[in-house]
């Protein structure tokens, strides 16, 4: 047998050992090694320590704000996104192209920018007289904003790849535009809005330069999880802010293996 024959058996799209090797050595150096050396950090003081760090009721105060807020930023953004999405799929208006690169706007403003212009729009000097700065609605409002494009972007190709046949041929056998909608599209929405949801979820619970100037930073009040490690760590507690990140980070990766094991069991009951 020729190389020739024997390089044409080789499976097609199988990485090669250097790719391999590479891939993961920059896996590691990027992620990897930070989160280890993260979780490292916070047991230098022992696991009394550490539990005592995660179980202060500022800090329990601060995750639990953390984790609702987040989550109540991907259900919203969910929704808003999609119904975003199919306008700018499917609905013809002036201005389209325009609105359909603002979307990506949060994406390429320095979320401090965010921050101050959310501030001018919605705090004390509001030209439109609403005032929320430093409540937890400023808070919401601040993830809502930098979160948007995740669901949306993911959303958007689906929708285009849709078989509109489909829809016709149920509109034509009497079926009304919500059973259509609830029946034939929204089944094959479920993974990508998920998958957006998961990713603004992990954007909203890590958050920091859009909401260090809105929030207030007011514990039990409207202080969020970084804003606490940020703290900690100003005052001298590299221990106490490692502890409370690994408590994050493991809160971060629940909730997303959750959200993607729901989207992959979506996929195959539609399948």
């Amino acid at each position: 047998m020729t190389t020739h024959a024997l390089t044409l058996r080789r499976p097609a799209g199988r990485p090669g050992a250097l790719a391999l090797g590479v891939s993961t050595l920059w896996l590691s150096a990027i992620v990897l090694l930070p989160l280890a050396a993260v979780v490292v950090r916070s047991t230098d003081g022992g696991l009394e320590a550490f539990w005592n760090a995660v179980t202060s009721r500022q800090a329990v105060a601060a995750l639990r704000f953390t984790l609702l807020v987040s989550l109540a930023t991907a259900a919203i953004n969910a929704a808003g996104g999609m119904l975003i999405a199919w306008v700018l799929v499917r609905d013809r208006f002036p201005g389209k192209r325009f609105v359909n690169a603002l979307i990506d706007l949060p994406f390429a403003l320095p979320t401090i920018v965010a921050g101050l212009t959310l501030l001018a729009l919605y705090g004390p000097t509001s030209p439109f007289g609403i005032n929320v700065a430093f409540t937890q609605l400023a808070v919401l409002l601040a993830l809502l904003f930098v979160t948007l494009p995740f669901v949306v972007r993911a959303v958007q190709p689906v929708l285009i790849e849709i078989d509109r046949e489909m829809e016709q041929a149920a509109l034509s056998l009497g079926a009304g535009n919500r059973t259509v909608f609830l029946r034939i599209i929204l089944p094959n929405l479920v993974p990508a809005l998920l998958s957006g949801a998961a990713l603004a979820f992990a954007r909203a619970v890590g958050e920091f330069g859009s909401i260090v100037l809105i929030s207030g930073n007011i514990p039990f009040d409207t202080q969020v999880a970084s804003m606490y490690i940020f703290k900690q760590i100003e005052s001298d507690n590299p221990v106490g802010a490692a502890s409370v990140a690994v408590v994050l980070l493991v809160l971060s990766l629940v909730v997303l293996i959750g959200i993607r094991a729901l989207g992959r069991w979506g996929a195959r009951r539609d399948r």
